[in-house]
């Protein structure tokens, strides 16, 4: 007598395919385009957990649904994981952005008072209570794009009452909201107005203040530093981030993405468990992330809307057997985009990324950057299911289509969240 199907909580199903990276750490070298294509594949998921991977016609032998989720002849991928965001803001800098049309760099514009200073005044003229309400609405259009996991950096508060209401309302966004965020702090984005004078003062707030009571709050996981000549500098940063790693936070750095001043070896350095942008890494930076085992989370949308020619040297990194991530920097001032999938374009077509190197950066990658590739990135029994339904007919579009937004549902830690069928 054949087995009683088993239950389960959902079953995503009609889809052309389902594709995915697999493990738990990040996929290096020519690992990175490693993904499975599973034609007329299926989920099943109970518990907010995937229960199994499959074709269709195997999966529903096996299991009872309660609820079934049609893919509509779409593809199936992860959810993504956006490593690299700045979203507690008020106010947007389209003015600079116009600026930097008519030729002003991103480093003149700093100078006049304008760049982060900017965000800056806007956080510390309004409420927790407004940020948060910002902060809500972005994660909604995060979730639209197909995001499920977004690292979120504090620092244009600048002060420690003005980065702990950054952080508290990001810990409050991630009671409120489907969207999972990991809090990162970033005091050190710039030395605020009162501070410019006075840059070891504000070295010394960081060291000695504000890191030692982000710590004890437990609102953050991750510090991150500007490291860069017109901000915190390798010296700086190195005291800033050392201090944050003996109060127990984890390591992340901007580093060499205006100059090459070394801050890959300083990330590799320091164990960071990421080194972001990196457009002007010398060849031993990437030698030194390959050695320490760094991921390099990139922005490629960043120089085209900075009107940067440098471009980050990401086959290198690939040739070196880095394990990149993709992320968009979302912030108002420097690359004002939630999409992942116009990453995912630009990461081709600048980068010389295939679409499965893209999912994979975007992806497992991205999770296993902020520790979390054991349980998030890619589509296995025992992961959580945090999913996407793409309207596309194979994973290729998600790269060669842009300016549309493929995505069609998200399902995530098992529930139904977005589905535009309904």
């Amino acid at each position: 007598m054949p087995a009683e199907p088993e239950a389960v909580d959902l079953l995503v199903h009609g889809a052309s395919t389902v594709v995915t990276p697999r493990g738990d750490g990040p996929r290096a070298g020519s690992a990175l385009a490693a993904v499975e294509v599973l034609e007329r594949g299926a989920v099943t998921v109970r518990d907010g957990e995937i229960v199994a991977v499959g074709p269709e016609t195997e999966l529903r032998g096996m299991y009872r649904a309660r609820r079934a989720l049609d893919a509509a002849g779409g593809v199936v991928i992860p959810g993504f994981v956006d490593a690299h965001t700045h979203p507690v803001f008020s106010g947007t800098r389209e003015d600079e952005f116009e600026m930097r049309t008519a030729g002003k760099s991103y480093v003149e514009i700093s100078a006049a008072g304008g760049g982060i200073l900017s965000s800056v005044r806007g956080v510390r003229e309004s409420s927790k209570e407004e940020l948060l309400a910002g902060l809500l609405r972005r994660l909604d259009r995060f979730l639209e794009l197909g995001t499920t996991t977004v690292e979120a950096k504090s620092g244009y508060g600048l002060s420690l009452a003005d980065e702990m209401k950054c952080l508290e309302a990001i810990d409050e966004a991630n009671r409120q909201h489907p969207v999972d965020l990991v809090p990162t702090f970033l005091g050190a984005h710039d030395f605020p107005a009162e501070y410019r004078d006075r840059r070891s003062a504000y070295v010394e707030l960081l060291i000695d203040e504000m890191l030692p009571q982000v710590a004890q709050s437990g609102l953050a996981e991750y510090c991150d530093v500007f490291t860069e000549e017109h901000v915190f500098g390798l010296e700086d940063s190195r005291r800033i981030l050392t201090r944050a790693r003996e109060l127990g936070l984890a390591l992340r750095l901007h580093v060499d993405q205006l100059t090459a001043l070394g801050g890959a070896e300083l990330a590799a350095e320091l164990g960071a468990h990421s080194a972001d942008h990196l457009e002007y890494v010398s060849d031993d930076g990437i030698s030194a992330l390959a050695a320490a085992g760094v991921v390099p989370v990139l922005c490629p949308l960043v120089p085209l809307y900075l009107r940067v020619e440098q471009e980050v040297p990401a086959r290198r990194m690939v040739g070196a057997g880095l394990a990149p991530a993709l992320a968009t920097d979302f912030n108002p001032g420097s690359c004002f985009t939630q999409s992942m999938p116009e990453v995912i374009t630009w990461a081709a077509l600048r980068l010389r990324f295939s679409v499965e190197e893209c999912l994979t950066a975007a992806t497992l990658n991205a999770a296993a950057s902020l520790g979390r590739g054991a349980s998030l990135g890619s589509l296995e029994a025992g992961k959580r299911a945090d999913l996407v339904v793409l309207d596309v007919p194979n994973h290729r579009f998600l790269a060669y289509e842009f300016g549309r937004n493929p995505v069609r549902a998200v399902v995530k830690a098992g529930a139904v969240v977005l589905d535009r069928s309904e």
